[in-house]
């Protein structure tokens, strides 16, 4: 069986291609396909882009769609001699709608020289046992697109805005933009442009002052506030959060808020096992430095993380994350008794705060 592709390998593959893109090596197909459609298109517009002139495009590119053609097809057009010398460059978009795409092994047995074959397989990833998907992955480039686990994706997008932008982001912000857009790294990519091309050319810091003045989203309404309310147990202020949730299903899934509640709980579980090997093991203190490395969080955050630790001991926090992964269920439709996500995300924070 298949060894399943992580977030992180599948970014770091893709990283590795854009660089060979931009050093003009090229490869005589690729294979781009998976369930992120962000980086395929990403991909697909780079090679476009980079692979030919401008001036000899007209001549020797050709975009076709899986809908509209069939392999047949596509092998006569990667098989044809560009004008002028050169490339011939065919680009495949909505690949997965060929009928039979293990067809094209019969180019990708021998891909011509001058040609640049590059099948976007977005959404669907071609079946590994067959011919073409062996062919491409031995004289090509496969790249598989993978989506990024909920606590993944808000260190990517720090790290993106970062190498793409200089600036960065606001724990607060990040989680009001995540909570909004949930894994649409494509929106999220989108919106956060759009804001700072609207933002002074100086700024270095995205807030949540920017993010709700400009892209809509309340700073008082999202998981962050919910999380800092559980933290601190303000009950009253949790369920105000929670009833607005409640009224807004579709911009707070119930999975969302589970998770980040299962990352926010296991940083305090950290925490406190850090306190009790200085306690009983006799092990140094970590100061708020060593322990925001750990947790990959501002060292400026950690007052909050700590007191919070004191709120919520790990005899606590055991039974916090059995709740959390129970209701996580229930919000999959496991167990739930017809209950709604907005009755299930009370229930649940009724329980933490009797812990």
């Amino acid at each position: 069986m298949a060894k399943s592709i992580r977030f992180r390998d599948s970014y770091a593959q893709y990283e590795k291609i854009v660089a060979d893109i931009k050093a003009k090596q090229f490869a005589p197909v690729y294979l781009l396909m998976g369930e992120e459609g962000y980086f395929i298109d990403s991909l697909t517009d780079m090679l476009a882009s980079e692979i030919l002139e401008e001036h000899e495009k007209a001549f020797n590119q050709l975009v076709v769609y899986g809908k509209d053609t069939n392999e047949g097809a596509i092998i006569d057009y990667a098989r044809q001699v560009p004008m002028m010398g050169g490339r011939m460059v065919i680009i495949v978009k909505d690949a997965a709608s060929l009928k039979k795409i293990d067809s094209l092994s019969l180019y990708t047995s021998a891909p011509v020289a001058s040609t640049v074959l590059i099948v976007a397989c977005k959404g669907k990833s071609v079946d590994k046992r067959t011919q073409f998907y062996k062919q491409v992955l031995a004289k090509g480039v496969v790249f598989e697109s993978v989506r990024p686990y909920d606590n993944e994706l808000a260190p990517w997008v720090a790290t993106y805005l970062k190498k793409q932008y200089g600036c960065s982001i606001e724990e607060k912000a990040l989680t009001m933009v995540i909570d909004f857009m949930v894994t649409d790294i494509a929106k999220i990519v989108n919106e956060l442009g759009k804001l700072l091309t609207s933002l002074p050319q100086n700024t270095k810091v995205i807030t949540s002052d920017h993010i709700q003045e400009n892209i809509g989203i309340s700073k008082d309404f999202n998981n962050f506030e919910l999380v800092e309310a559980v933290a601190q147990r303000r009950f009253s202020k949790a369920m105000t959060i929670a009833d607005n949730f409640a009224r807004n299903p579709k911009e707070h899934p119930l999975v969302v808020t589970t998770s980040t509640l299962f990352a926010y709980f296991q940083k305090l579980f950290i925490i406190n096992y850090k306190e009790w090997q200085t306690k009983y093991k006799g092990m140094p203190a970590a100061s708020d430095g060593e322990l925001a490395a750990l947790l990959k969080v501002s060292p400026y955050v950690m007052g909050g993380y700590r007191q919070a630790a004191r709120n919520y001991p790990n005899k606590k926090i055991f039974l916090i994350l059995g709740l959390i992964r129970e209701y996580d269920m229930k919000g999959k439709g496991i167990d739930s008794g017809g209950a709604t996500q907005g009755e299930l995300l009370r229930e649940l924070l009724m329980k933490i705060m009797m812990c």
